[in-house]
C-alpha cells in the first residue's frame, strides 16, 4: 500500500481540569450582565479590535491548519486553510461590525425597498448580496437571497431584525459553544454570533481534533477574556458533559453530529429512546445546533456542452474533495436524471477529476471505518485513487435504488471522500425536478444544504423556469446553492447558515437555528445563492485552481479592509489559477 509523507501535526493540549472549568464558568456567569449592558458603540469597538487581532493571527492560524491536515504550504490545497479559516472569519467580523453601525443609527440594518420581493406563495425574500460595487467586482456573477418564514412581510421586516437589540436582556447569559473540529472558522464565528447577535458571553470548548487552534483564538479574543466575557477550554466528552450540565451555563451551541447532540440532550444510547418517548431530557437548556447532512446535488437535464461539463465536474469534485470531504456540506449524493444523454459524460468527467487528485490525510477520527462501512454495503464501489495509509481514496458508488428506504447512502453521512449517485426519472426539467425534490425531502437525511445545477438555456423555457422556481420553493434545506457549492451560503455570511426550520429535539437531523446572518434577521427560513453556470477566472475554492495558496492570503487582506486597490493582485493571481 502506498503512503504519503505528511508533515508532523501540532502538539496536543492537555484537557482543562474540571475544577478549572468550574471556576471559568462561574467567572463568566459573574460577568455576563456587564456584557449585556455594553452599548453598541462599545461592541463596535470590540469588533474593530477583533478584526485587527484576527488579521495579525491569520498566518499562524493557517500554518497550524496546514500542518494538522497534511498540507504542503507550497501546494494549492493549502490555501483552503486560509479560505475556511481567517478569510471568512474576517469577513464575518467586518460585516457584523457594519451591521451594528446600522443598528446603532437605525435600530436594525436597513434593507432597501428594491431588494425586497415576494414568492408566489407570499413569502418575503431579501436580496442580501451583492451589497456594493466591491462585492460585484470581487464575486462577479453571484447573488444571494434570504427567504423569511411565513408571517414576515415587507411592512414588518424591520421588526424582525436585531431582536437582541430591540429587547435587551439585562441579566445576560453564558453560552457554551462546543467547537467543530473540521473547519477552523466555525468556532470563532459561532462565538461571534453568540456574543454580538444573541448578546451572550461565551465559553468555547475546543474540539480535540483542532485544539491546536485554541491558543490562537484565545489570543484573538483576549480583550474579551480580560473582561470575563470569553474563555477557551480543552478536553473531550468528559469536559463537554461537565459543562453542559453546569449550573452557570445557560445555553449550548454545538456543531457536530446528531449523535453527539442526542447524547447531550437525551443521555446514553441505551436509555435514549425511552427518554425521547417520555420527554425526559438529561440536559434541559436552550440548545442550537448545526449537525450535518447527506448533501444532494440535483442535476437538471439540459444542453450542457463539453466545456460546461468539465467546469461542473471540477465544481462537483471540489464539493467532494475540499477539506478531505470533512465538511457537513460536502457533496454526497449526485441526483441525475435517468436517460439524460449528458449524464454519462458528466460522470466520466467527475471520475477523471477526482482520479487526478492526490488523496488527502484522513485527519478526522473514524474516517476509514466510515469509508469501510460504505464499501461493505457496496463492494462494487469504484476507488478512483489508490488506497494509502492514513487516507481515504476518492470513491464513487453508482447504481443506487431510489426505492430502498434503508439505503445507507441516503440515510447516513459518510464524512469522508465518498460520492454516491442515484438516477431518477425525467429527461426534462419539468419531468425531473418534482420527483427529485420529493425524493430529497422525503428520503435523504438532513436539511442543511443542497445544490441545484441548471443550465441557463433551460431556464429560458417558461415551463422549465416554473419547475425550477417550484423546486426552490419546495426544497426543505436551510441553504441552497444554484450552480455552485452551498459552501458559499456559509462563506458569504450575509446569508444564514443552519438547517431548515422545524426540527424537534427528538428528531434533530441537521439541527436548529442559524448563525452568520449579518443582516440580523430573526425569522429566516433559508438562503439561496445563485452563481454563473461557468466562471472565469476559475473560482479560488476549486480544488483544480493552481493558485489558491497565493490567492487566499490576498483575500484575507481584502476582507479585513476592502479596497479597490487590493483587487488587481487578487485578479492577477486568479487568472493564473
Amino acid at each position: 500500500m502506498p503512503s504519503y509523507a505528511f508533515p508532523a501535526p501540532p502538539p496536543t493540549i492537555a484537557p482543562t481540569p474540571l475544577d478549572e472549568c468550574d471556576r471559568i464558568a462561574h467567572r463568566l456567569a459573574a460577568r455576563r450582565a456587564s456584557f449585556a449592558a455594553l452599548d453598541i458603540p462599545g461592541r463596535i469597538a470590540l469588533l474593530d479590535t477583533l478584526l485587527a487581532r484576527t488579521a495579525a493571527a491569520a498566518p499562524e492560524w493557517a500554518r497550524l491548519g496546514m500542518a494538522a491536515k497534511g498540507h504542503d504550504p507550497e501546494r494549492p490545497e493549502s490555501g483552503e486553510e486560509w479560505l475556511g479559516g481567517p478569510v471568512v472569519t474576517l469577513r464575518n467580523m467586518r460585516l457584523l461590525r457594519d451591521a451594528l453601525r446600522e443598528t446603532a443609527a437605525h435600530g436594525a440594518p436597513r434593507v432597501p425597498a428594491d431588494r425586497i420581493t415576494n414568492r408566489a406563495d407570499g413569502r418575503t425574500v431579501v436580496r442580501v448580496f451583492p451589497d456594493n460595487l466591491l462585492d460585484k467586482l470581487m464575486y462577479g456573477g453571484f447573488s444571494a437571497e434570504v427567504w423569511m418564514m411565513p408571517g414576515v412581510t415587507r411592512e414588518n421586516l424591520a421588526a424582525h431584525q436585531a431582536g437582541a437589540y430591540r429587547e435587551r436582556d439585562t441579566a445576560g447569559r453564558v453560552a457554551l459553544v462546543l467547537g467543530a473540529g473540521n473547519v477552523s472558522s466555525i468556532p470563532p464565528m459561532d462565538a461571534v454570533y453568540k456574543l454580538f447577535v444573541e448578546n451572550q458571553v461565551v465559553l468555547l470548548k475546543m474540539n480535540p481534533v483542532n485544539e491546536y487552534l485554541g491558543p490562537i483564538f484565545r489570543e484573538i479574543f483576549l480583550p474579551l477574556v480580560e473582561k470575563g466575557w470569553f474563555e477557551v477550554v480543552y478536553g473531550a466528552a468528559e469536559v463537554g458533559a461537565f459543562l453542559c450540565a453546569h449550573p452557570a451555563i445557560d445555553t449550548i451551541h454545538i456543531t457536530g453530529s446528531d449523535a453527539t447532540h442526542d447524547a447531550i440532550v437525551w443521555g446514553p444510547a441505551d436509555c435514549r429512546a425511552a427518554r425521547k418517548a417520555s420527554g425526559e431530557k438529561q440536559v434541559d437548556k436552550p440548545i442550537s445546533s448545526e449537525l450535518g447532512n447527506v448533501t444532494p446535488v440535483l442535476v437538471v437535464p439540459g444542453p450542457w456542452t463539453d466545456a460546461e461539463i468539465q467546469f461542473q465536474a471540477e465544481s462537483i469534485a471540489t464539493m467532494v474533495a475540499n477539506n478531505a470531504s470533512f465538511n457537513c456540506n460536502a457533496a454526497k449524493l449526485l441526483v441525475l436524471p435517468a436517460g439524460w444523454d449528458r449524464g454519462p459524460a458528466l460522470l466520466d468527467a467527475i471520475r477523471r477529476v477526482l482520479g487526478s487528485l492526490p488523496n488527502r490525510k484522513a485527519y478526522y477520527p473514524g474516517a476509514r471505518d466510515r469509508w469501510k462501512a460504505f464499501l461493505d454495503a457496496h463492494p462494487e464501489a469504484e476507488r478512483l485513487t489508490p488506497d494509502a495509509d492514513h487516507t481515504v481514496p476518492w470513491t464513487l458508488i453508482t447504481g443506487l435504488d431510489a426505492g430502498d428506504a434503508n439505503e445507507i447512502c441516503f440515510t447516513s453521512e459518510p464524512f469522508c471522500g465518498v460520492l454516491h449517485v442515484v438516477e431518477l426519472p425525467g429527461k426534462t426539467a419539468v419531468e425531473f425536478l418534482p420527483g427529485a425534490v420529493d425524493f430529497c425531502n422525503a428520503k435523504v437525511w438532513g436539511t442543511l444544504a443542497c445544490m441545484v445545477l441548471v443550465h441557463p438555456s433551460t431556464r429560458k423555457d417558461p415551463a422549465s423556469e416554473a419547475a425550477f422556481q417550484d423546486a426552490l420553493d419546495e426544497l426543505r434545506y436551510g441553504g441552497i446553492g444554484v450552480n455552485h457549492w452551498a459552501a458559499l451560503n456559509y462563506a458569504l455570511v450575509v446569508t444564514t447558515w443552519g438547517a431548515f426550520p422545524g426540527h424537534t429535539l427528538e428528531d434533530i437531523q441537521s439541527g436548529r437555528d442559524v448563525v452568520h446572518n449579518t443582516w440580523l434577521f430573526d425569522k429566516p427560513e433559508k438562503s439561496v445563492v445563485y452563481g454563473p453556470f461557468t466562471a472565469f477566472p476559475k473560482p479560488a475554492w476549486f480544488v483544480t485552481n493552481r493558485r489558491t495558496h497565493r490567492i487566499a492570503p490576498k483575500m484575507a487582506a481584502f476582507e479585513a479592509a476592502p479596497s479597490l486597490w487590493k483587487l488587481p493582485g487578487i485578479v492577477l493571481e486568479a487568472i493564473r489559477g
